[in-house]
């Protein structure tokens, strides 16, 4: 499976979490609201979830293995930080105009 596009939906400034996330796979699978997380100084993934009754949350999608889940993350936290980039450029020319 490979993923053929990353979309940064939204930023957040504040909290934990720093991005939500759209990846698409084999141009024919898209996954929305992928989060990315900032704890204790490392970047991480969440995978989308429900919450069920007892209050807890269960993943509706998931990798199956590590190797995937590595490589799914690289990839989107490598997105981030690549838009995060053209979002900070977009906000300073907003601010000199």
């Amino acid at each position: 499976m490979i993923i053929t596009d990353i979309k940064i939906r939204k930023f957040f400034k504040e909290g934990p979490m720093k991005a939500v996330v759209s990846v698409t796979f084999d141009g024919a699978l898209a996954v929305h609201d992928i989060k990315v997380i900032n704890a204790k100084d490392k970047f991480f993934i969440v995978m989308p979830s429900r919450k069920n009754p007892d209050g807890t949350y269960r993943d509706i999608v998931h990798p199956i293995n590590a190797e995937f889940r590595a490589e799914l993350e690289g990839a989107v936290i490598k997105a981030y930080f690549d838009g995060l980039e053209t979002a900070e450029f977009a906000d300073e020319i907003e601010a000199q105009v």
